[in-house]
């Protein structure tokens, strides 16, 4: 009997079990990357509901229940049409816009309160009524010229002043397609024509200046190649200079690059020395280091053995604790949790109740405020019907005016334009062709000047010559307002037969010149050499001058060079 009994308890038990698991396993909610999971009933923390974006949730039975919002993008048609602008131009501007329900936290909970359990026409509806609202506010605030040639500006505005609107429900917007922007005036139709006008204008007008340039540069081509020629014989004699300039200096630099070669492989091996003595010295330091390091291990290792040691003691005493306390834990919690599920049912029973009631509330208050929108916009629409009534009639007039008034205007500036084009086409030509004919004419007489002298060079020549009365006179206007202080002369101190000083009259004139060099030195630039030196020179100055000097003939002996100080006359004129 007592056999029977305990298979009875255990079958009853694996049912229990079994059920519960059951129960676990179909309460598990997994939601998909492409949906939100929204989770209401009983959610805690003062909120109507929780949503999860992905991952999973356990749904408490009875007290909770879950539904999805889906995350595919729904595309909506917006054919709006007489739209006013600035100008109070009416505006078609059909669009297509793309939504979808937003992913963060706040958008959301949102889109779980004013969009859960709506089919997807009525939330194309309710985004529809919106972004018809948005867009023409849009409009209204911006001229038709900024909207047709500022797309990018009017797509920012839209998506401004459209995004916050949409958050509102829940949605945000992920694109935005401007089909076309017309008008029933004809105005951007105008513009278009007015551009292709201003267009053909200016390539036209780009055209002749394109052919008045060729003119110009045939003309200046033909000048740079005489000029050419004649400069040609000029630079080869100074090009042969420039070479040999550039070898003398090529040389010198070749030699400091090899001086700085020597020093840099010098200062390279000092620089390996101290290298090898740094690394030593860090060697040594690190191996010191590692022995101190190896101490302090070793002092660590033998604490944290007495701590490991300690730490086990305690455990097993929590251990013997915990067990003793688990078994009196156990019985408290049987209590408690038949206290729980009683109160769990109440709570239940409770909310279910509150549920409904609230339910009840919100449904009539939906009714109310969707009979108000409707009355709203009923409203907005008879407004709107007659102010297009006032206002229609007289733009439509006014717009005709304008348009006739601006086509005879165009229409004038093209003619005024073309003729004044023409005009200055024929003048430019004519002033093309008397440069081009001036310079042909001066080419023949520059090539009969360099035929009659024979050549480039001396063709130059002749053409400087009946120049050179300017040219000095341009020279002479020159220095003459140039201030001198001082004029200094110096001899050459005598010449022999060959025109050349020999050695002896050399250092003779040397020590000579030394010393009046030294008081002009001291009295133009201020500069004064110590005196020794000046003594040293005058010494030499004075010693006898060899024989062979002294029997030269008196005329060739040379003099000191005495500087002369004069005062500047002025240049003459001319």
């Amino acid at each position: 009997m007592f056999g029977i009994t305990a298979s009875i308890i255990a079958v009853v038990i694996a049912i229990v079990l079994a059920s519960f698991l059951m129960l676990l396993a179909t309460r598990y909610k997994r939601c998909p990357s492409n949906n939100i999971m929204v989770i209401y009933g009983k959610v805690g923390g003062g909120s109507s509901s929780r949503c999860i974006h992905g991952g999973a949730a356990f749904i408490v039975p009875l007290i909770q229940d879950h539904a999805f919002l889906s995350l595919e993008p729904i595309q909506i048609e917006v054919p709006l049409r007489d739209a006013l602008s600035m100008e109070n131009i009416r505006v078609n501007v059909p669009s297509v816009f793309t939504v979808a329900i937003g992913t963060d936290a706040v958008t959301m909970n949102n889109a779980a309160i004013r969009l859960l359990g709506l089919p997807v026409a009525a939330i194309k509806k309710q985004s529809e009524d919106i972004i018809f609202g948005q867009l023409r506010q849009v409009i209204a605030s911006m001229r038709i010229e900024e909207i047709n040639r500022d797309r990018d500006n009017f797509l920012s505005k839209i998506l401004n002043s459209l995004e916050p609107e949409l958050r509102k429900i829940g949605l945000v917007l992920i694109n935005v397609n401007i089909t076309d922007i017309t008008d029933n005036s004809g105005y951007i139709e105008a513009i278009g024509k007015k551009a292709a006008s201003e267009a053909v204008q200016q390539a036209r007008a780009d055209v002749a200046e394109q052919e008045k340039m060729g003119e110009i540069k045939v003309a200046e081509n033909v000048r740079e190649k005489e000029v050419q020629v004649a400069e040609a014989h000029k630079n080869q004699a100074v090009g042969i200079k420039a070479a040999e300039r550039e070898q003398a200096i090529r040389i010198a630099e070749f030699e400091k690059e090899q001086k700085v070669g020597e020093e840099r492989a010098a200062f390279g091996r000092d620089i390996a020395v101290k290298e090898a003595e740094r690394e030593m010295r860090v060697s040594v330091a690190n191996a010191d280091a590692q022995a101190k390091i190896g101490e302090q291990k070793a002092a660590f290792q033998r604490e944290m053995e007495v701590n490991d040691a300690e730490r086990d003691k305690r455990i097993r005493v929590a251990e013997a604790d915990a067990r003793a306390i688990e078994g009196e834990n156990t019985s408290k919690a049987a209590v408690a949790k038949s206290q729980a599920e009683l109160k769990v049912q109440e709570a239940t029973a409770y909310q279910l109740a509150e549920t409904k009631t609230e339910q009840s509330k919100a449904a009539v208050l939906e009714a109310r405020n969707l009979a108000l929108a409707k009355a709203a916009l009923a409203d907005a629409e008879r407004v709107e019907a007659q102010r297009r009534a006032e206002l229609e009639a007289p733009a439509k007039a006014e717009k005709a005016k304008t348009i006739v008034e601006a086509e005879a205007e165009a229409e004038k500036r093209r003619i005024e334009a073309e003729g004044e084009a023409k005009a200055i086409f024929a003048r430019l030509e004519a002033e093309a062709r008397g440069e081009y004919e001036k310079l042909r004419q001066k080419g023949e007489g520059l090539r009969e000047i360099v035929n009659a002298c024979g050549n480039a060079d001396a063709a130059f020549r002749m053409l400087m010559l009946e120049h050179i009365d300017q040219l000095a006179k341009t020279s002479a206007e020159a220095i003459s307002k140039i201030k001198f202080d001082k004029v200094v002369v110096w001899e050459n101190g005598g010449a022999g037969a060959n025109g050349k000083s020999n050695t002896a009259n050399f250092l003779s004139g040397m020590a000579n010149v030394l010393p009046p060099m030294l008081h002009t030195m001291k009295d133009i630039a201020g500069i004064e050499l110590p005196e020794y030196l000046v003594r040293i020179n005058e010494d030499e100055a004075a010693q006898p001058e060899p024989k062979a000097a002294e029997s030269k003939p008196a005329a060739a002996k040379p003099e000191a060079p005495k500087p002369a100080e004069q005062k500047p006359e002025p240049p003459a004129k001319g």
